[in-house]
């Protein structure tokens, strides 16, 4: 198939994979932000003893973010687990295969659910508006918990991404 026009499935698997890479690429900037608030806390408590609930939280909810909404960041760039044993070894096609027939067996099944199974969950929390349990602590549990269904429609999105990239090697390479 031409480069010069692809097809309308190849034009959507691209703009998924940018949306995934611009969501990766802003929010690696929060892993600065959590260095400089654990800085903070460390220096608050040792010199001034200082402590602060809400700031150590304010770390987790940061990690939490970054590594659920960059699931689909790590699968475009290939920096998921692999058993790269025999995959390095593969023809391209067989790659292609393997790439197709794991995300539409694993890892597409896995986001859905992920998704799916966590939205029950998150909109409680909406409901109550859940908050820390900890005197002090941050009252947005109920939005961290919401990364939950996010991370598995943005991994979905990647997987959908990633298995229609690879049913066009299978039958354009």
């Amino acid at each position: 198939m031409s480069e010069l026009h692809p097809s309308p499935v190849k034009r959507l698997a691209q703009q998924l994979d940018k949306l995934s890479h611009a969501i990766g690429t802003t929010l690696s900037w929060l892993t600065l932000a959590m260095v400089l608030l654990v800085a903070l806390i460390v220096i608050l408590r040792s010199l001034l003893g200082i402590g602060s609930i809400a700031l150590q939280e304010s770390v987790v909810y940061l990690h939490a973010t970054v590594l659920s909404l960059c699931l689909g960041f790590n699968v475009l760039h290939d920096k998921h687990v692999r058993v790269d044993v025999f995959y390095n070894r593969f023809t391209t096609q067989q790659k292609a295969w393997i790439d197709a027939l794991g995300g539409v067996v694993f890892l597409l099944p896995f986001a859905l659910f992920l998704a799916f199974v966590s939205l029950e969950f998150t909109l409680n929390a909406w409901q109550i508006r859940e908050t820390s349990a900890d005197p002090g602590g941050l009252p947005l549990v109920f939005v961290l918990k919401t990364l939950l269904p996010l991370a598995g429609a943005l991994l979905a999105v990647q997987a959908f991404s990633n298995v229609a990239k690879a049913i066009i090697r299978i039958t354009w390479d």
